[in-house]
């Protein structure tokens, strides 16, 4: 197998969850559409920060994944996770310190999301160590656009 035969990402995600934060310990407004400014999400409490942080992902697959480690029969619902997108059907980590497109914005992987010690609070006993992994990836804005529910997620050729 050639070197980047094994850096290629053929797989398309899509946008299964979509939500922002307004303010410090406000709960996560589920939406169904946002406008990505250059400092981050509109309506997030991070826009305008640093820009590292400005957009928070989360695999949707592993929300089942944290359920069965807290001894759930379902899915931690995304919003107890505080994250601004839920993504499905892409390895999130394959995006991280790489661009990729949703919808109409340019997003590049800055680094891994981890879990906060809030965790516990949202979830119970053991929620920090059940996301330890699992947390998703954070990312800042290349180029605003809009990002809707069900948009892909498709990572950018060359830049691995």
């Amino acid at each position: 197998m050639a070197l980047e035969d094994q850096f290629a990402l053929p797989q398309q995600g899509r946008v299964a969850w979509l939500a922002v934060r307004p303010e410090r310990r406000a709960p996560m407004r589920v939406i169904d559409v946002v406008t990505v400014e250059a400092g981050g999400l509109a309506g997030d409490r991070y826009r305008g920060g640093s820009g590292k942080r400005a957009v928070t992902l989360i695999q949707a697959e592993h929300l089942a994944v944290i359920g069965a480690l807290l001894g759930r029969p379902e899915a931690v619902p995304p919003e107890l996770l505080r994250r601004n997108i839920a993504v499905a059907g892409i390895n999130l980590l394959a995006l991280q310190r790489r661009r990729f497109t949703i919808g109409s914005a340019v997003l590049e992987g800055t680094g891994l999301a981890h879990p906060c010690s809030r965790m516990e609070e949202a979830l119970g006993a053991g929620g920090w160590q059940a996301m330890r992994g699992h947390g998703g990836i954070i990312a800042r804005v290349v180029t605003p656009g809009v990002i809707r529910l069900g948009d892909t997620v498709i990572l950018l050729e060359g830049n691995g």
